[in-house]
């Protein structure tokens, strides 16, 4: 079965009196463990789609479905439901709560779902230490560097063993080498635990990684091919 199915998916904004069209007619299936980027230049409607997958923001028209399930009318408390079981994000921006270490960042999501501390202590641990952060576990989160902290968001978006993980411009912030190992680690997860992630990216090197590009230009797909 298929993890996301999008059927002629409509997208329109309005910024004062310009009606801005961000998707248009955008129909795909994305099957469980695939490793796909969404590629495109700046305005090319990656993030939006991201969103939309997601469940941030809702289409004008047309269908999504998660795991066989149609999300596109649920309510928010539904949608918060299967963000927190099904999902997990990486953003640009990290989105950590600098305040807290790693270690308490990665517990968060785990916290949320009301897993058993003990058990949610073991798997940040571990989790960490497969990121490679083994030795930072306690520093707060704010005096990483860009690379570490993004490492932190990736071990947040996976120990909740979600089905989905989808991250924008994830290696934006990051020097090639760092970029390059985290999205190592990424195609590293979906291969060992079945993760279907969906990237957008306009980074040539990201886009190298990929088993499968869908290529978007002005809201349309241009291309969608896998390697």
């Amino acid at each position: 079965m298929e993890t996301i199915l999008l059927k002629k998916i409509f997208k329109t904004y309005q910024e004062s009196t310009i009606k801005i069209t961000a998707l248009t007619d955008i129909s795909l299936n994305i099957e469980k463990g695939e490793f796909t980027i969404l590629a495109g230049p700046s305005g090319s409607g990656k993030t939006t789609l991201l969103n939309i997958i997601g469940t941030l923001d809702q289409p004008d028209s047309g269908e999504v479905y998660l795991d066989g399930i149609e999300v596109t009318n649920l309510p928010n408390n539904s949608l918060a439901d299967i963000r927190l079981k099904k999902i997990g994000f990486v953003f640009q921006t990290y989105n950590l709560i600098d305040v807290l270490t790693a270690l308490e960042n990665v517990e968060y999501v785990m916290l949320l779902q009301k897993v058993d501390p003990k058990i949610r202590r073991k798997k940040s641990i571990e989790i960490l230490k497969a990121v490679g952060l083994e030795e930072l576990i306690h520093r707060k989160t704010y005096r990483m560097s860009g690379g570490q902290r993004q490492r932190v968001a990736v071990a947040r978006a996976v120990v909740g063993e979600p089905q989905l993980i989808l991250a924008d411009e994830p290696t934006a912030n990051l020097d090639s080498k760092t970029g390059e190992s985290l999205i190592e680690l990424m195609k590293s997860f979906s291969l060992s635990k079945k993760i279907t992630f969906v990237i957008a990216s306009h980074d040539p090197m990201v886009i190298q990684k990929a088993k499968r590009i869908i290529m978007l230009k002005d809201g349309k797909i241009q291309d969608d091919h896998f390697c």
